[in-house]
């Protein structure tokens, strides 16, 4: 019989403030590394008040991560150093590979309601990749497969598989899963999961309950940690229920961060920062 999950810890995400001014609510971030490990930070950037959003994230730089930006409401602006441009809307998602070094800026506006909102992981890359060639996936809400069966589940696959469906997104080092899943009341959510790979959930809507502890809730902005084993099983409780199960393969690498640049060493991460200051920065230029 397959080992279901445990649960490990359970966080509220908690308000903050960053870019220029972008109120939003972090998961997860700095203080908790390694127990996330490949991932560093989950933010939540849903809000109703352009006053919290539309001063965005002017310029700025990243090295040795990636950004995935998944979209619910709104849109964001984007153009980077290497004169990339484009806008992502609701349902799309951008997967930047930073690699060797992006400067680049994220400018949120909302919809016809004022509305803007998403969620932004950050992935580490391995000491091999840190200074990859940087690139962008942005992928249309269109490419993105959704698979709706008669037992009240909804799922759509950014990243990894469901059955014999396979998201956009492949190729991507940490062997990440990327799934936004919808629940009708009650029903149960059933997924295998890799043994030794991190995985959590983040609730978006509605209540859940675990197998292991079906009288404990889960709300909207609670991070669910699992142990390790081979399946996630989440249900419903009396209403609808969403929420993003993320998964990744750990680096087991030391861990240098300041700011918007991840290396291993803190002689890599100075490097990073000298050279953003003499303007050498960027390995990659504009063809």
């Amino acid at each position: 019989m397959e080992k279901t999950r445990k649960i490990r810890t359970v966080m509220k995400s908690a308000a903050t403030i960053e870019g220029a001014g972008v109120h939003l609510r972090r998961a997860f971030g700095f203080a908790e590394v390694p127990s996330f490990d490949p991932f560093l930070l989950l933010d939540d950037f849903r809000a109703t008040d352009p006053r919290h959003y539309l001063k965005g994230f002017p310029w700025h730089p990243h090295r040795g991560i990636e950004t995935i930006t998944y979209m619910v409401d709104g849109t964001v602006e984007h153009g980077d150093s290497m004169g990339n441009k484009g806008v992502i809307g609701a349902g799309d998602v951008q997967w930047m590979t930073a690699g060797s070094g992006v400067i680049h800026q994220e400018m949120p506006k909302g919809d016809g309601q004022g509305r803007m909102g998403g969620f932004q992981l950050w992935a580490n890359l391995p000491a091999t990749h840190k200074m990859m060639d940087p690139r962008y996936r942005d992928i249309r809400r269109e490419q993105i497969a959704e698979i709706s069966g008669k037992d009240g589940v909804m799922i759509r696959v950014i990243c990894g598989k469901v059955g014999v469906t396979e998201g956009p997104v492949r190729d991507i080092v940490i062997d990440p899963e990327y799934l936004d899943v919808s629940l009708s009341p009650g029903a149960e959510f059933v997924h295998p999961t890799k043994l030794g790979h991190t995985v959590f959930a983040y609730v978006i809507e509605g209540k859940l309950h675990s197998h292991a502890e079906k009288n404990r809730s889960f709300a909207n902005g609670d991070l669910i940690l699992f142990d390790d084993g081979e399946r996630v099983v989440l249900a419903a409780q009396e209403e609808a229920a969403r929420f993003l199960l993320i998964s990744g393969k750990p680096i087991r690498e030391p861990v240098a961060w300041y700011g918007p640049i991840v290396m291993n060493t803190d002689e890599e991460l100075n490097t990073a920062f000298d050279e953003y200051r003499k303007g050498t920065f960027i390995k990659q230029r504009q063809a």
